[in-house]
């Protein structure tokens, strides 16, 4: 399995049934493909559009039905479209319940930065800051580590996004939470030791008594 899904089905366990969900650009848009059997999500782009479908097949594109990053999307039965004033009056309002998001680096206290990298063009924040301050959770995808480098670190070099902490990050390698605004080891990943997670993290981990391997479903697993 490579980290990009096993990183999307660890998320998809944290959804819960009639949850409104935002999916970020990159790693956050695979979680809607691994929502657990009997459980409804209501799936919310921020460029006006809730009840986010699949990926449409081959020739059956909608080129003005995209996501937040302008991938083709489909819109499920029942799905709402909206201007982006009411869009983000949803987040801000503290509608949505949780958003997965990318992420460049994440500190020990949980703050993140995902929205630029000084001296490189971007095309703008997006609303990730949106997100992270109005969200009621917010949970990050990300690889652990760029170019031998770990993306969790002792304090944030790129700009924050928020200075809010994030609830949860999922990675390749572990979960992690940061109660207290103390970055603390809740799970590793399958075949994964928590020396392995302490040796790539290039700052220092809490590890409970508790830790256990993320919890994947069975399908995710073969």
């Amino acid at each position: 399995m490579d980290a990009p899904t096993l990183i999307a089905r660890r998320i998809a366990q944290e959804l819960r049934d009639g949850m409104l969900v935002n999916l970020g650009i990159g790693i956050p848009t695979l979680v809607a493909n691994y929502v657990p059997a009997g459980v409804q999500v209501f799936f919310q782009s921020e460029n006006g559009l809730i009840g986010t479908g699949p990926v449409p097949e081959e020739g059956m594109r909608q080129a003005r039905l995209t996501d937040a990053g302008g991938r083709a999307v489909t819109a499920l039965p029942g799905a709402a479209t909206f201007d982006s004033a009411m869009s983000f009056g949803l987040i801000r309002g503290g509608h949505v319940d949780m958003t997965v998001l990318g992420g460049l680096e994440v500190d020990v206290t949980g703050r993140l930065a995902n929205w630029t990298i000084p001296g490189k063009m971007v095309p703008g924040m997006g609303g990730a800051m949106d997100l992270v301050s109005g969200a009621r959770r917010v949970v990050i995808a990300m690889q652990h580590t760029a170019k031998g480098k770990s993306k969790i670190v002792p304090r944030c070099r790129l700009p924050l996004t928020s200075v809010r902490a994030v609830d949860l990050v999922v990675t390749e390698l572990a979960v992690i939470a940061f109660p207290d605004g103390r970055a603390t080891l809740l799970e590793v990943a399958p075949g994964v030791a928590v020396a392995d997670v302490l040796a790539a993290t290039g700052a220092p981990l809490i590890v409970r008594d508790d830790v256990h391997p993320m919890p994947l479903t069975s399908e995710a697993i073969s």
